[in-house]
């Protein structure tokens, strides 16, 4: 389709296209060449195939609950369907990995972030240029409202931030920022803190240190100092420096525990099909994150001021991780079987990303009337980052913190933000302390 002006409406213009078009091969190719369709599942679509319970077929973008009548499951993202479903052909799919391994001579190890290696010169600058043109397009044309359209899901890491920097130079510097940063009250947590690790201590010591720790651990009780959190903080500073004449509005959004378990069952009815304790631990950090009711200050130190955020608009730094090889299982992967089974892994993180985040995530976010926009899973981004070899994006064979997202690193070293290249990763729920309130169980344990 061609280039549709700020004073016409997609929609319609879908519509006429549409009405030219009269095979199903014709309808497929339509929608393929346009960035539209979501094969990366990035919106939620839930479907109920016809029971004994209910005999319907219903397509939802919301969840019905525990509501035993349904069996909803997240809806494949691999065709465009229609009621004769073994007729339907494939369409648009996000690119494979490049399978191509490393020369058989060993490939230059990146010495440090500030010494750009020849051979990822190219990259770095078309990493630059494709992730601007993404963030560009997801916040351009966002309808104004006061006192600002757009706010970021913001932990301080090297994904929120470098996305957080290129925002800053396509929205008009009289707007603030809202950067959300949520903190979850953990009662394990602060008592892990409070009496640190009891075994092998003597009852004396233990009485004379529960002494001790009495007023400090009331103190713990009520901080919000979690990772993210002081993360945040520190790199709010390095944005503040290197885009002074921006208002950055560090939101703190403080969780404490009997309000996060009021709320779980609401949360728990939005991320089914998801089940499990991760499901959940995730699911709550982006309630609440979207909810964006909490607090700012207007310097460091400073006596906080409460504040809601009215951005409809979330920034969300997911599938860097993916993309780029942030994880520990891609050093595992390597470990165990070289670059080959890197590139498997990689595949196999784009193949599960529609059913293991993104529908969840959006009926979260979208249940407060908010819409999370993801620049890493643009479909060019993808395509870009997929087509680069392996040993481009990443490097297990160096330290964690420089290896893991050598790419994004590099290009965020580039654009001048220093610490955050630095940053090592975090999950979110453990950076939030929104993980195992209740006692130790595995992401994976389905919530009983």
């Amino acid at each position: 389709m061609s280039v549709i002006s700020p004073q016409e409406n997609d929609g319609v213009r879908l519509f006429e296209k549409l009405r030219t078009v009269e095979t199903m091969e014709e309808i497929r190719d339509l929608f393929g060449a346009i960035e539209g369709p979501d094969p990366l599942g990035r919106r939620s679509l839930l479907i109920h195939k016809p029971t004994q319970a209910c005999t319907y077929l219903l397509l939802a973008s919301v969840s019905a609950g525990l509501d035993a009548r349904y069996e909803f499951e997240e809806l494949c993202t691999d065709h465009i369907y229609c009621l004769d479903f073994s007729q339907v052909p494939s369409y648009a799919e996000p690119s494979k990995v490049n399978t191509l391994l490393p020369p058989p001579e060993d490939v230059p190890l990146v010495q440090s972030l500030n010494q750009m290696p020849d051979h990822l010169v190219k990259a770095v600058d078309d990493l630059i240029y494709h992730l601007d043109k993404s963030v560009m397009l997801r916040v351009r044309d966002v309808p104004h409202q006061s006192p600002g359209r757009v706010a970021v899901l913001f932990s301080g890491g090297i994904d929120s931030t470098v996305i957080t920097f290129l925002a800053h130079k396509h929205i008009p510097l009289d707007e603030p920022i809202d950067l959300l940063n949520v903190a979850f009250e953990n009662p394990r947590k602060i008592k892990l803190q409070a009496e640190g690790n009891p075994g092998g201590i003597s009852n004396k010591k233990k009485k004379a240190r529960a002494k001790a720790t009495e007023s400090q651990e009331q103190a713990l009780h009520t901080s919000y100092n979690v990772p993210d959190r002081i993360s945040g903080l520190q790199e709010v500073e390095e944005l503040r420096r290197l885009c002074p004449e921006r208002v950055w509005n560090f939101v703190e959004i403080n969780v404490p525990y009997e309000e996060s378990q009021g709320a779980r069952q609401t949360v728990e009815s939005l991320m089914l099909p998801g089940r499990t304790v991760m499901d959940l631990s995730l699911a709550l950090a982006l309630y609440f994150a979207s909810r964006s009711v909490g607090q700012v200050r207007s310097s460091p130190g400073a006596e906080p001021e409460p504040y809601t955020s009215t951005a409809r608009v979330l920034l969300n730094g997911l599938g860097s991780d993916e993309l780029l090889g942030g994880y520990g299982r891609h050093r595992s992967a390597y470990k165990t079987g070289g670059w080959q089974s890197v590139i498997e892994e990689l595949q196999l993180e784009i193949d599960r990303i529609p059913t293991r985040n993104l529908g969840r995530d959006d009926r979260v976010i979208s249940s407060h009337g908010k819409e999370t926009r993801h620049p890493f899973l643009s479909l060019t981004v993808l395509d870009f980052l997929a087509r680069l070899p392996v040993h481009h994006k990443m490097d297990p064979r160096l330290e964690v913190g420089l290896g893991d997202k050598m790419l994004l690193r590099l290009a965020a070293w580039k654009l001048g933000l220093i610490e955050a290249s630095q940053r090592k990763k975090r999950a979110m729920q453990f950076g939030s302390h929104s993980a195992r309130m209740d006692g130790e169980r595995k992401g994976d344990t389905l919530l009983e």
